[in-house]
């Protein structure tokens, strides 16, 4: 086959792997900047260019579209998708899961645990706002944040307060959350493939950080799931429409709480804490789809 990731570093981790498990199953594999491709639209003949070329006789393509791009780099999947090219990740569920409010919504109608979240359209009455989440401390979140990156863990009930207010004041977008302290710093990274958790780590933030995210000097492990963290992960992944997806949880006196459910998961962390090829599963799962 011929398959083509979309990437705009062809020196990350996840993409290397990508093409290095490609490859060892004897398919062609080619490395495409989304951002540098021209999108032709025609009456019934979608056309995408690159370098100048045509993009032609692609069977399948591996999107690996960074947050900031988000929109440009759909666009170009929505264009393979017209052109009748197998994508591992869907163009709406990548739109979806760039959403944060949007994903919450979906994986509450799903009937998933989530931490007691409020989004208000800049509500003046912030007492309130820290009430319906159970009081401080409280997780403030913006909601174009990634990797950890605009989210802040707030004490008390007057910083919240004041945390809350100065963002409404800056008309920057968040969401507040519930803590969940019985977590400890930690959560649970569950990788799905094709409907399939073909890997699990948990992640635990270094002492005094409350973010587990592992560029930020957390660390990891592998970790058996729950039969009710399994299907709580996979039951999410379905929800937002995903082949491919990282579904991240928190451990709660309550069940499993998901956090957020990534289009896009690292290979690097989840494979070096399980020990498993996770690229060669994203490979057969295109096998067995084209």
């Amino acid at each position: 086959m011929n398959i083509k990731i979309l990437s705009a570093n062809a020196n990350l981790y996840s993409t290397k792997r990508l093409v290095e498990a490609a490859k060892a199953r004897k398919h062609e594999v080619e490395i495409i900047n989304h951002a540098k491709c021209d999108i032709v639209i025609e009456k019934k003949k979608p056309v995408i260019i690159y370098k100048g070329q045509k993009l032609e006789h692609t069977d399948a393509i591996i999107p690996r579209i960074g947050a900031s791009v988000t929109f440009y780099g759909t666009a170009v999947v929505r264009q393979f998708e017209m052109m009748h090219v197998f994508t591992t990740t869907e163009s709406q569920a990548l739109v979806r899961s760039r959403d944060k409010l949007r994903s919450l919504q979906i994986l509450s109608r799903a009937g998933l645990g989530l931490p007691k979240t409020v989004f208000t359209n800049y509500s003046k009455n912030v007492k309130e706002i820290v009430d319906h989440v159970g009081g401080a401390p409280v997780i403030i979140k913006l909601l174009e944040g990634t990797q950890g990156i605009g989210v802040i863990l707030v004490e008390s009930r007057k910083a919240a307060e004041s945390v809350i207010e100065a963002f409404n004041n800056l008309q920057a977008r968040v969401i507040v959350q519930e803590f969940i302290k019985e977590a400890g710093g930690a959560d649970i990274r569950a990788f799905i493939v094709d409907g399939q958790v073909v890997g699990a780590m948990k992640r635990q933030g270094k002492e005094g950080e409350f973010r587990s995210n592992l560029h930020r000097g957390g660390t990891a492990s592998v970790i058996k799931l729950t039969d009710e963290e399994e299907t709580a992960a996979l039951k999410a992944a379905k929800a937002m429409g995903l082949g491919i997806a990282g579904v991240d949880m928190l451990q709660s006196a309550r069940g499993p709480l998901i956090l957020e459910v990534n289009s896009s998961p690292g290979l690097e962390g989840i494979e070096a804490a399980t020990g498993k090829d996770i690229a060669n599963s994203i490979i057969k799962y295109i096998e067995r789809n084209v």
